[in-house]
Formats: structure tokens, sequence, C-alpha cells
């Protein structure tokens, strides 16, 4: 059953809507956490998916205002294109370094160069459609089992830690079902098959954020708890520690907080002043700073920040 006059699927329009929705709700998560790289792969690959359903969806529509061959382009396109990305995907928010060749160069070779010769040339130049499919995929198809395997072993080599292997492994499994893809077009399956097939997919990996995000509250409460039972100096040691400091060099930030002078400070920890002079020396190139009192500003910006 399609909607709004268009081609595309109800069940498509719903996938649409819903990854939509989970793309604004992490887009929120991730400007408020930017150096979260995982989410923002994560939002990466949503936001293809969603394109790949609406170009799916939408076309071929001869009563849309551009040729149907412009179309089947962006339709296949969209297709590639998640193809392409998955390789990278894993390579970047799992850090499987085995997959290197393969995100940078390999769906290039293998994935976006057939798609130019065949589709972005050939096709337009008057190639007949179900040709272009049949001999076009041949090579996408046969990579896309091989990336299919290489992602599998490359999760199994990188990670020892169970918890962090199982996140993968469900994501692997997420969108493992793409590399039947050219598969799906050989056959010429309808718009519901091929959208349930693709979209089942994002399920999982939606139960993977909201579990982990889950997580990451816990822990944020967790450690707000921990700094609040902690008393002035405690604190003080923490934000210094997060500074890069050693521990002798947070003996002698606490002593200049008390308004120790390099000698008095030398005398408390026995060392000479000169020593004392280097390790100030030290704690501001960590720090940033040049002065003693630009430098505790800086940590008693941290504490009341935490």
């Amino acid at each position: 059953m399609t909607v709004l006059n268009t081609e595309i699927h109800i069940v498509t329009l719903l996938f649409v809507i819903l990854e939509t929705l989970m793309f604004s709700h992490q887009l929120v998560f991730y400007l408020q956490k930017p150096k979260e790289k995982k989410r923002k792969y994560y939002l990466i690959l949503l936001f293809l998916l969603i394109i790949y359903n609406i170009a799916g969806g939408l076309f071929p529509d001869e009563n849309l205002p551009m040729s149907v061959v412009f179309q089947y382009i962006l339709a296949y396109g969209a297709g590639f294109s998640m193809g392409a990305y998955f390789p990278y995907y894993f390579y970047q928010a799992y850090n499987i370094t085995h997959l290197e060749f393969h995100a940078k160069y390999g769906v290039l070779i293998f994935l976006i160069s057939p798609f130019i010769i065949f589709f972005c040339i050939l096709y337009p130049l008057g190639l007949d459609l179900m040709t272009v499919i049949y001999v076009g995929m041949i090579i996408p198809f046969a990579y896309a089992f091989y990336m299919v395997y290489n992602i599998l072993w490359g999760i199994r080599q990188r990670y020892k830690n169970r918890k962090a292997s199982f996140d993968a492994i469900l994501s692997y499994i997420a969108v493992a079902p793409w590399a039947l893809m050219p598969l799906l077009a050989y056959l010429q399956v309808t718009q519901l098959t091929e959208v349930l097939f693709t979209n089942g997919g994002f399920l999982i990996i939606t139960f993977l954020f909201f579990r982990n995000m889950i997580e990451e509250n816990r822990k944020d409460l967790e450690t707000l708890d921990l700094i609040q039972t902690k008393n002035e100096e405690e604190i003080f040691s923490i934000r210094c520690k997060g500074l890069g400091l050693t521990k002798r060099e947070t003996e002698i930030c606490q002593l200049v907080k008390d308004g120790y002078i390099y000698k008095e400070i030398g005398d408390a920890l026995n060392i000479s002043e000169r020593t004392v002079n280097k390790h100030i020396q030290n704690i501001f190139k960590k720090a940033g700073s040049n002065n003693k009192l630009d430098l505790l500003n800086k940590i008693s910006r941290r504490v009341k920040s935490a």
C-alpha cells in the first residue's frame, strides 16, 4: 500500500519516520558530547539509511519531474552509498584497523567504480537496465560477501572484552543483510520485502544505543555522586590529575594554593628550591598557564565544573 500519491510503501514511510526521530534524538546527544565518535559514525549510518529508504521508496515514478534514468541512478546510488560506508563505519566506530584498506580504497575500487561505470555512464548512454544490473552487480556482489567475512573476522580479532565484542557483533548482524542487496536487485523483489530486509537491523542498533545511553547516564550519575562526597582537597587533587599532573606536582600545586613560597614548598617536601621551580614550570606547561594565579584559576574552574 503506497501513500501520499507516491510509490513509497507505508512500511517504508514508517521506517523513515522512526529513523528520523531516532536521528534527531541521537543528534541532540552528539551535540552535547561531540567527542563521542561512535555516535557520530552511527548518525552518518542512520542518515544514509533514511536517504536510501526515501530514494528506494519514491523512485522510479514517472509522475516526478525528472527522468526515470536519473531516478534509477539516485535509487541505486543510495544503496551503493550504504554498502560503501559499512567498512568505514566498523573501521572508525569499532577501531577495526584490519579494515583500513577496504574503508579507504576497497569500496572505491569494488563498489563505487562499478556503480559509476555501469549506472552513471553506460546506463545513461543507452545500455539496458537489466544488463546494467546483472553485469554491473557482479563485482559488488562478490565483494559484499568478502567484506561481510572480513568485518566478522576483524571483530573477532579486535575484541577480547565480551561486552564490547557483543556490541560489535550485534551491529555486524544488523548490517550484514546488506551484503545480499545485489541479490535482491537481481531478483527484483518488492519494495516491502527490500525495506523489511534492510531495515530490520535498525531495531538492533537502536536497542544498542538506548542500552549504552542508559549505562552512560548511570556512570555519569555515579561519578557526580562520588565527586560530591569528596572534600575540597580531594576534588582539587582529582582536577590536578585531570590536567595530567604527577603526584609530586599535585602536592606542589596544593602548597601553592595554600600560599607557600617556593622555598617553603621545598622545605615541606624535602627538595631543593631549584627542583620546586622545575616542577612549577612543568605544571605551567601541562596546564597551559604562565603564572600561579592563572594556574589556580584554571584548576578552580575545573573544580566548579565538576
